[in-house]
């Protein structure tokens, strides 16, 4: 029985362990686009790589404009990140870098924002690939469109997948839970009738197990 029973908790392991495994490593996920004044805002900006790809090199220039159309480069990643030299005052030690290591994340973030910072923003990626025998590139632009509002509105939205996911959180820990207890109990229940076996095989007496009754003859 206590066999089985590490049999069942190993492949239990096993299981989480192969799901872990196969979450996705990046997500294509939108930038949020209300911010609030005196909070930071988090631009997201995220350019999925194959496996193979992951060694390329990576150029991102990221550009505000306002509502006069004009379009003003505030940050940029060029083998590491920093402020263009030229950066307007209104930008100055107010941006920060949030990407990820493998250059898939390509996020900034805006510290103490106010209401001048309502606009549009691109996010300008550019790789170099480099395989044995070419090199191709490619450029992708991602939009946003943020608003700064003085106080944050109540996204129900939001509030109610938040409440669906620790629905199906409970759901599904207490699923797992009561499999559990029907495979420990199934396991249980087939080492007690094969010991029940056992016992009625052994209080046969010897002479009947040697010597089994005559035919029936017709």
């Amino acid at each position: 029985m206590a066999t089985r029973l590490r049999l069942v908790l190993r492949l239990l392991l096993l299981y989480t362990f192969a799901v872990r495994e196969g979450w996705p490593v990046c997500v294509d996920v939108p930038s949020d686009t209300e911010a609030v004044v005196d909070n930071y805002m988090k631009l997201t900006c995220i350019f999925c790589m194959k496996r193979e790809e992951i060694a390329a090199k990576t150029k991102v220039d990221w550009f505000y404009i306002g509502p006069d159309d004009r379009r003003v480069l505030i940050y940029q990643y060029d083998g590491d990140p920093r402020e263009p030299e030229d950066i307007e005052e209104h930008w100055r030690g107010r941006l920060v870098w949030n990407g990820s290591k493998d250059l898939q994340d390509v996020s900034i973030v805006i510290q103490k924002v106010t209401l001048n910072d309502t606009g549009k923003y691109e996010c300008v990626v550019f790789r170099l690939f480099e395989f044995d025998s070419f090199t191709p590139s490619t450029t992708k632009t991602i939009k946003i469109d943020l608003e700064v509002k003085e106080k944050a509105s109540q996204n129900t939205t939001a509030l109610y997948s938040e409440i669906i996911m620790y629905v199906l959180l409970v759901f599904l820990t207490f699923w797992l839970l009561v499999e559990m207890i029907y495979c420990y109990r199934k396991i249980s229940k087939s080492d007690e009738q094969a010991q029940d076996n056992a016992t009625d095989y052994l209080a046969i007496p010897s002479e009947n197990k040697e010597n089994p009754g005559p035919a029936v003859t017709e």
